[in-house]
């Protein structure tokens, strides 16, 4: 079964950090581009953070930037979402998703990801 699966949420005071990690089930992410997406509730889904697969090249949502850092390691087949000095507001379920076409893009939707996670609850509360 083709799949990515999201760990590392929690619960975390405003300013703490976690770590987010995607991992693939069943294929090599090396050739996908993989996007990191939030859903709070009352609030529409929003692409967080995204990085290519070739180039690296990232796109952050601009209240993210300066705090959450994505990075890959192909040898272990995962992505992370380093989360810094994070607010109450960051608060939401994180997936991520993976992209066959294999670029990072901010206007690349949801829907056109070819993999998607059941998603990890992050809570930022004191």
């Amino acid at each position: 079964q083709l799949q990515v699966v999201e760990s590392g949420g929690g619960l975390v005071q405003p300013g703490g950090s976690l770590r987010l990690s995607c991992v693939a089930s069943g294929f090599t992410l090396d050739y996908y581009g993989i996007g990191w997406f939030r859903h709070a509730p009352g609030k529409e889904r929003e692409k967080v953070s995204c990085i290519g697969s070739s180039d690296g090249s990232t796109y952050y949502e601009d209240s993210v930037k300066g705090r959450f850092t994505i990075s890959r390691d192909n040898a272990k087949n995962m992505v992370y979402l380093q989360m810094n000095s994070l607010k109450p507001e960051d608060t939401a379920v994180y997936y991520c998703a993976a992209l066959g076409r294999g670029y990072c893009a901010g206007n690349v939707l949801w829907e056109e990801y070819d993999y998607w996670g059941q998603g990890t609850q992050v809570t930022v509360s004191s």
